[in-house]
Parts: C-alpha cells; sequence; structure tokens
C-alpha cells in the first residue's frame, strides 16, 4: 500500500551523483512483520559520496551491527543510508547536497556489487523513498494504425 506523503517542499534529489541505477526497487511486505524489501538499492561504488536529498538533521550516524548507517530526519519523515561511513556527526543540520558519508565496501544483500540502500519511513510506515523525487511520470498510449 502507498500512502500520500506530506513532504517538506522540494527540491529532493537524488543521494548519489548522477547517473543514478536502481538495482533493486522498494517491495514492501504484506504484513510488517514479513519479508520484504523496506527502501531502494542504488547502485554504487565504494568511496562515492552520499549526500542529503533535501534539508534535515543527521539523527544517527554509526556503525551498525558491522555497516555503517545514516538517518536523516525530515519534518514527519526520515530517510536512512547504508553501507555508509558517515561524514557528520549525530545532531548536524544538513541542507539538500550536503555530503554525509561515503559508500563503504560491505557484504550486503548485493553481493557481489557494492549498493546503496537508501530507505524512507513515516512514523512506522516504511515508504518508496523514489516519491519523493520528480522523476518524469511513463505513461504507455494504445499504437494507432498508420494513417
Amino acid at each position: 500500500m502507498i500512502l500520500p506523503l506530506p513532504v517538506p517542499p522540494p527540491p529532493w534529489e537524488w543521494p548519489l551523483p548522477p547517473p543514478v541505477r536502481v538495482v533493486r526497487a522498494f517491495a514492501p511486505p504484506a504484513a510488517p512483520w514479513l519479508p520484504g524489501h523496506r527502501g531502494v538499492d542504488l547502485a554504487a561504488r565504494p568511496g562515492t559520496g552520499v549526500h542529503a536529498p533535501a534539508a534535515g538533521r543527521v539523527t544517527f550516524a554509526r556503525d551498525l551491527a558491522g555497516r555503517g548507517v545514516i538517518t536523516l530526519t525530515h519534518g514527519p519523515l526520515r530517510t536512512t543510508y547504508e553501507p555508509v561511513l558517515p561524514a557528520v556527526p549525530p545532531g548536524s543540520p544538513v541542507t539538500a547536497g550536503t555530503l554525509i558519508g561515503t559508500v563503504q565496501p560491505a557484504r550486503t544483500h548485493c553481493a557481489p556489487a557494492t549498493c546503496l540502500h537508501w530507505g524512507l519511513r513515516r512514523g512506522t510506515a516504511y515508504l518508496d523513498p523514489l516519491l519523493l523525487l520528480s522523476l518524469p511520470r511513463i505513461r504507455l498510449l494504445p499504437r494507432l494504425p498508420a494513417p
């Protein structure tokens, strides 16, 4: 289920420099306790800079279970990034584009490749972070016969 987002005003940006490639899409579980993919995975090389997608505050930035994790709070929304070596301490304000860390080489579910997991939550609900971006909407039209 996709919930409407009360989001801070634009601009929201990609957390990685372009071109950005989504290697695994958001796939929420049917129930909160079931498996699913609660975010999106973006192709990234170790050492790639990770940037704040919008203004907010760093609320978590440290190692968690062997991976660097950063959480930013943007009003009612929280975005998370892993595996990331933090470049900002908790409590720091950020603006869109602020460098918050670098992608770490880590054994993740993207192995053997490296990826950045980008998550989004509002309260306890996981949401698709791609909804924050002004992505072009693709609309397929019926093929009409040639005149």
